[in-house]
């Protein structure tokens, strides 16, 4: 007891499987894991929702199901003691004589119980690179809970690193897969700009002229994504690399949507939007391994300006 006559209790709150531990957002009620001895050393660090990117005190990040947790574990505790000592100040007195009477103290009862919960199965862990937090979320971008850095970055490169095994997996077998593989490829490089772009454009849409429209800016044409930032964020986004390597870029992206939309085939959109001297309209599109792989290097580039511009 201290000097207010009040006693403190400590509850331990239960981890998952992997050694998470749940958390969730006061302010938009997301819910997201980290592992507690990971990430950032020091007393009194702030937590960052990974999704609306909230900052606060890590103890207003106690989920729901563990505030009501550690309540029962604290009256279970307290109803126990309280059971304990009533059960001391037993007794049972047996009448004496013909005719007295016997007097006794029984206590009967349960202490409170406990609320026990089950953890929420998330989508993606992930490491991060900056503070080597281990966390987990739905979805996949998302800022880091300890550091705040946003991971958009980070899965990009991650998954241009896949879409290159992808390309020498190709290298390994019969043409016709290669092909298909290659393609795969491309259309792999420009759904992840575009989902990075698109992440990263909303998590700091803040800083755009018009938040509601920098959430929902698309990547698949370069061009548009490129007036899109210019108009809303106020930067070209194509100033970081050089005049070849963004024509090189604009063909890369226009391939993507001939092979996805028009069997590689060649139309005149095609030749207006990119110029490309080895094209023809009715022919097949041609593409190279080495070509899915220089678009990555270009793009690499892009994403990297366009994080550290919005940072």
């Amino acid at each position: 007891m201290n000097d207010n006559d009040t006693q403190e209790f400590r509850v331990s709150i239960p981890t998952d499987k992997d050694g998470l531990t749940s958390r969730q957002c006061p302010k938009c009620q997301a819910y997201f894991k980290i592992r507690f001895g990971t990430g950032l050393k020091g007393k009194d660090l702030p937590c960052h929702c990974p999704y609306c990117g909230r900052t606060g005190e890590p103890s207003s990040f106690h989920t729901k199901e563990q505030v009501e947790y550690a309540r029962s574990v604290v009256l279970n505790q307290v109803t126990q003691d309280l059971l304990d000592r009533l059960k001391e100040m037993e007794f049972d007195h047996p009448a004496q004589g013909a005719f007295g009477i016997g007097v006794s103290m029984k206590v009967r009862g349960e202490p409170h119980p406990i609320h026990y919960y089950r953890d929420k199965q998330l989508e993606t862990q992930i490491i991060c690179d900056s503070c080597t937090l281990l966390y987990a979320i739905y979805g996949v971008f998302a800022f880091c809970p300890d550091c705040g850095v946003h991971n958009s970055l980070q899965i990009l490169n991650k998954n241009f690193e896949i879409i290159e095994k992808e390309i020498n997996l190709a290298g390994t077998v019969e043409s016709d897969l290669a092909e298909h593989l290659i393609g795969d490829a491309l259309e792999n490089v420009v759904s992840a700009f575009d989902g990075f772009g698109r992440s990263v454009c909303r998590a700091f849409s803040t800083r755009a002229s018009a938040p509601s429209k920098a959430e929902n800016i698309s990547f698949q044409n370069l061009n548009g994504g490129k007036k899109r930032v210019q108009d809303l964020f106020g930067f070209d986004l194509n100033v970081c690399v050089t005049p070849d390597e963004w024509d090189s870029a604009i063909r890369g992206f226009q391939k993507r949507h001939l092979i996805t939309h028009k069997m590689g085939i060649v139309d005149a959109e095609y030749l207006s939007e990119t110029r490309d001297p080895q094209a023809a309209v009715g022919r097949k599109v041609s593409l190279t391994p080495d070509e899915v792989k220089a678009l990555i290097g270009i793009v690499q580039k892009l994403g990297t300006y366009l994080y550290q511009k919005l940072q």
